[in-house]
């Protein structure tokens, strides 16, 4: 018991309705995380931009409310989504992700964290920050295509690199704990596998 308790780990996993990220959830579940660890699903979305004009906001109708926020940074715990009440897609692709870890993995422990990208911020330097507080072991983003195809195909439109970073590389670069980066394979064809010490690490399902 006592080994398993110091086995316990923090993983988190980057969390938004793309398949990127349903693929690297899959991957935590089925290949990272094991009983007792806890699971972090980390939502991050950009600030709203601010009114143009100061009287814009009060003349506004929204069509349905918005979406309540989750408390504080960090809300764990039965209910955390589903106490929105269904309200908005957010809503729904988090509480997916919960009931396929419950499925998957009914001894691991679920939690959901949000972060905000502030204007003129890099999302891939707030999810680096946000794992650093929230002192996970283990860091899992979802990746379209390498970085390397990103890069020529810059050079060939005359782009700065600077302008197609990529938010999973700069992840695997900068965090401080062990980030994978994750490319699922269609038709169950496995993981292509990115992080500080292993580059296109072909993984099979």
């Amino acid at each position: 018991m006592e080994a398993d308790s110091a086995a316990a780990r923090r993983v988190m996993v980057v969390a938004d309705g793309s398949r990127e990220a349903a693929g690297a959830l899959q991957y935590a579940l089925s290949h990272a995380v094991v009983d007792n660890d806890t699971l972090i699903l980390l939502h991050v979305e950009h600030a709203a931009p601010p009114p143009k004009n100061s009287f814009g906001g009060l003349f506004k109708n929204p069509i349905s409310p918005a979406v309540p926020r989750l408390g504080g940074p960090t809300s764990s715990g039965e209910g955390s989504v589903g106490r929105s009440g269904g309200g908005g897609g957010e809503v729904e692709f988090l509480d997916g992700m919960r009931r396929a870890c419950a499925a998957a993995k009914p001894m691991v422990k679920v939690a959901v964290e949000k972060a905000e990208v502030p204007e003129g911020k890099d999302k891939g330097a707030v999810i680096v920050a946000h794992s650093a507080a929230s002192n996970v072991e283990l860091l899992i983003i979802g990746q379209k295509r390498s970085a390397f195809s990103k890069s020529i195909l810059g050079a060939r439109r005359g782009l700065s690199l600077k302008g197609l970073a990529d938010t999973a590389e700069y992840a695997v670069e900068n965090s401080k704990c062990t980030c994978v980066a994750v490319q699922r394979k269609a038709n169950g064809g496995g993981y292509l596998l990115n992080s500080k010490t292993h580059k296109n690490f072909w993984l099979l399902a």
